[in-house]
């Protein structure tokens, strides 16, 4: 990495941290192209494809340089997060969840327990579950074929129904999302991680108003605490304080591990003063 290569870097970093997007991203990549390698800038440059919508060229990117020299274990676990973000946003949430198992297993951090919490959700909620009802005896028993044979003396494991593999995953996920609130519990993205899921993966709204309530005490402005908190504000016949939270939402700096969109939060503000969306 030479150093026209370096001040570039430090030029387009400068450039993103003054909200200057475009211009930073044309200097990150003129010096990518001159050599530079540096985990510093080659991970807030994936920060900037991620944020822009570019999930596909970020993941790519950072594939391509997950082995630079000098990253830290913390910087590992950034571009970790930012491959996870990336699968999840293109369709394969099981991929980015695997890759952050793995990485958990060298240690759990504040940073893997909110986003490892969120995917977890994102896979199992209720609106993504599958009709296991219309899975045919006939089908079970032609996926349960395909398992490896017993070796001599050693009893047969019963293979999970797609159900029961179902059920465990709700378990080990609720696991992980209860330990990162004993990990940090003032953390407010975990807050909001355990009423999501207590929200969307077990249904029990009533349950889960009390850990959003608790998230919004820690931190007042989190868009997707707002959302939620907003559909118990309508639902009571408080328009006027449902629209207040997403006016307070809409405020907020959007990111791809945030349930409530900006233009999702566009169109509730837009909704609840009987504007035509």
């Amino acid at each position: 990495m030479g150093l026209k290569s370096f001040i570039k870097g430090n030029r387009a970093l400068a450039l993103q941290r003054k909200g200057q997007k475009e211009e930073a991203m044309h200097l990150y990549e003129e010096a990518i192209a001159d050599g530079l390698n540096d985990p510093r800038y080659l991970l807030p440059y994936a920060l900037l494809l991620i944020r822009d919508g570019q999930y596909q060229k970020a993941k790519d990117f950072l594939v391509a340089h997950q082995r630079v020299p000098g990253m830290t274990p913390q910087q590992r676990t950034e571009l970790l997060v930012y491959y996870a973000t990336c699968c999840m946003r293109l369709g394969n949430v099981d991929k980015g969840i695997s890759a952050l198992e793995q990485q958990a297993q060298k240690g759990e951090t504040g940073l893997l327990y909110q986003t490892l919490g969120y995917l977890y959700i994102e896979k199992y909620d209720l609106a993504s579950k599958p009709d296991f009802s219309a899975v045919t005896a006939d089908t079970t028993e032609a996926e349960n074929a395909e398992g490896t044979e017993p070796a001599e003396g050693e009893a047969a494991e019963k293979p999970l129904t797609p159900e029961e593999a179902w059920n465990a995953g709700v378990e080990k996920a609720g696991e992980f999302i209860r330990r990162s609130v004993d990990y940090d519990e003032e953390d407010s993205v975990c807050l909001d991680n355990m009423a999501q899921y207590i929200y969307r993966v077990q249904g029990d709204k009533a349950a889960a108003r009390e850990w959003f309530e608790k998230a919004l005490a820690r931190k007042e402005g989190q868009i997707d605490t707002l959302y939620f908190l907003s559909r118990y504000d309508e639902e009571e016949g408080n328009r006027a304080a449902a629209l207040e939270k997403m006016e307070k939402a809409l405020e907020g700096r959007f990111s791809p591990l945030n349930f409530c969109s900006k233009e999702m939060a566009e169109r509730e503000i837009a909704r609840l003063k009987g504007e035509t969306v």
